[in-house]
């Protein structure tokens, strides 16, 4: 199985070396003799008549190797049948180029194997021209080399070739790779022999896709006898030959979807064994022991696995998941860039606001020192004209206390005047006795009267419950009419009682409003009494300021009590009114 980006690749080795003058240019004669070439290896007729066609323009001078392209995939590759020999096409485009790029006499390693260097190279080199193999693949194909020599892995030697690379961009050229595995860098203290079959074996597992190989005993179809054979797998076919040579092969096992692998039980003497089944035939194979038997089991079954599944060789889609995984973290490193720029762009957005605000900060503190030096001004100021508001005060305490020796000759003479006030105060006492007592008496009257305006307000109350009441049966039926007439006979007559009695209340309210009346003016009686002791207490420069009781409002006497403005009389008639409307709607 071939891919035509591995293929182009050996073609773009043996096209560069045509081009001498690195130009990107091969003359039109050397393109002939390599498009022949090409055509031989991979077995398909070559027409010399449509690459005179393609390049019929440019006749005279050289032609770019974009030109070539396009002839390359539709004359040759489109043309190529899966059953061409690579490896043959690979050391034809190898012999076209390595000579013109390198010394293989100055190696410790033969052509074969630096050939194989380049094949795996191509392999694992990134699809972008010029074509080159990067850090992280020199590493692994590095380890892959020393792990088939069965030497150790040393990360600080490595880490110091590293450094190396970052002066070439962290990467190599298929000869740069080629001298670094045949100078020995890496191999030091192993022998030429050693690492040639190391090449080897990662030549084998990388380029030739053997999965693995050793030597077990195969059943014979037709004789039946068991011989030993050297069994080479690979991911589609499980070949055998004479000797680990390869130079003899004595048949192939083709693996499909269809196949299965299982373990044997002991017999004909031989031990280990398992068979592989397929469509027309099985194969029955003995390992040396249970565990090569395990492994080998293993193998063909990731093998048979990989073709149902459709994938690649193993080291094909490691090769793939590889390039995924440098390709994101490609990606988290460019969009870790770009928050980074982000970042950097904030924090000098940041650095500006900054730089702005200690700007700010610095002028607050230029006019805050200006302030201060207001306020220190200002404080100076102020103690000056405290110090002569000082000596202001200390010539008015001076005038205060002459003032005071003469204020206290005039003491004495008041002393004298408060001595006749507190008589003239012990007789204002008795006039407010006789004032408080006169309260008393009208309180009294105040008090009997309200008692009577509530007996009439009762009576009033009682006489509207009989007026209901008649009311009431002179609604009831004809034939109780003339007892209803004899009881309301008897009701008017209580009724003419009620009268009489409520008559005799008014004539009592009246003389209780006369002494009311009488109260009142001994009342203001003693009031004007007080008036005027209060006004000799004034005329002694007002040492002495009395309490007067406030003005009250007269009370009012009516048929609902005792009232003191216009708002009490109406508020206690509506009362009374909804009371008489509540008992007409009972009735």
């Amino acid at each position: 199985m071939w891919l035509r980006d591995e293929v182009l690749k050996s073609i773009w080795h043996a096209f560069t070396a045509l081009d001498v003058d690195h130009r990107g240019k091969v003359s039109k004669s050397q393109l002939k003799v390599l498009s022949h070439s090409l055509c031989t290896v991979m077995k398909i007729p070559h027409d010399p008549v449509a690459l005179e066609e393609h390049f019929k323009d440019d006749d005279k001078g050289p032609l770019s190797n974009q030109g070539y392209m396009p002839y390359l995939n539709r004359f040759i590759l489109d043309k190529v049948r899966e059953d061409f020999d690579v490896l043959e096409f690979n050391k034809m485009c190898w012999t076209l180029c390595y000579k013109k790029n390198i010394c293989t006499k100055q190696l410790v390693i033969s052509d074969n194997d630096a050939f194989r260097v380049w094949c795996i190279f191509n392999f694992l080199s990134e699809d972008k021209y010029p074509l080159v193999i990067i850090t992280e693949e020199i590493e692994y194909f590095l380890r892959k080399l020393l792990e088939a020599m069965g030497a150790e892995w040393s990360e600080e030697k490595f880490a110091e070739y590293k450094l190396q690379l970052n002066r070439k961009n962290n990467c190599l050229t298929a000869w740069e790779l080629i001298e670094l595995v045949g100078m020995g860098y890496f191999s030091k203290g192993l022998n030429s022999q050693t690492l040639s079959m190391g090449i080897n074996e990662v030549f084998q597992e990388l380029i030739l896709d053997v999965l693995k190989q050793g030597y077990m005993m195969k059943k014979g179809h037709k004789r039946k006898n068991w011989t030993d054979r050297w069994f080479v797998l690979r991911p589609d076919s499980l070949s055998y030959y004479v000797c680990e040579d390869l130079m003899e092969k004595k048949g192939v096992i083709v693996l499909d979807r269809t196949c299965c692998v299982e373990s044997l039980p002991d017999k004909e003497g031989k031990k280990c064994l398992f068979i592989i089944k397929c469509v027309d035939k099985s194969f029955e194979i003995s390992a040396s022991d249970k565990k090569k038997r395990q492994e080998w089991i293993h193998a063909i079954q990731s093998g048979i696995q990989m073709l149902r599944l459709g994938l690649l060789s193993p080291h094909r889609e490691a090769r793939l998941r590889r390039r995924e995984l440098r390709q994101r973290q490609l990606t988290d490193e460019d969009d870790l860039t770009e928050r980074m720029k982000q970042l950097q762009a904030a924090n000098e957005k940041k650095q500006r606001q900054l730089e702005e605000m200690r700007k700010k900060m610095e002028e607050a503190s230029a006019k805050a020192a200006a302030e201060e030096h207001r306020r220190k001004q200002s404080q100076l100021d102020l103690q000056d004209q405290y110090r002569l508001d000082l000596e202001r005060e200390k010539m008015v305490r001076q005038q205060m206390e002459q003032q005071v020796a003469q204020k206290s000759s005039e003491l004495d003479q008041y002393l004298q005047r408060v001595k006749e006030l507190e008589d003239m105060y012990h007789r204002l006492e008795d006039a407010l006795e006789d004032e408080r007592q006169a309260k008393q008496d009208e309180e009294a009257m105040k008090k009997l009267q309200a008692r009577l305006l509530e007996e009439e307000a009762a009576k009033r109350a009682e006489l509207e419950q009989i007026h209901l009441q008649q009311q009431r049966d002179l609604s009831r039926t004809q034939a109780e009419k003339q007892e209803l007439v004899a009881e309301q006979r008897a009701k008017e007559r209580d009724l003419q009682a009620a009268m009489l009695q409520l008559e005799r209340l008014q004539e009592e309210r009246h003389g209780a409003l006369q002494q009311y009346q009488k109260v009142t003016q001994k009342l203001e009686r003693a009031a004007n009494k007080t008036k005027t002791w209060k006004d000799k207490v004034a005329k002694h420069e007002g040492l002495v300021r009395l309490i007067q009781p406030g003005d009250k409002e007269p009370l009012r006497v009516n048929n609902w009590g005792l009232v003191h403005n216009d708002a009490e009389l109406e508020l206690r008639k509506k009362l009374w009114q909804e009371s008489k409307n509540q008992g007409a709607e009972k009735q």
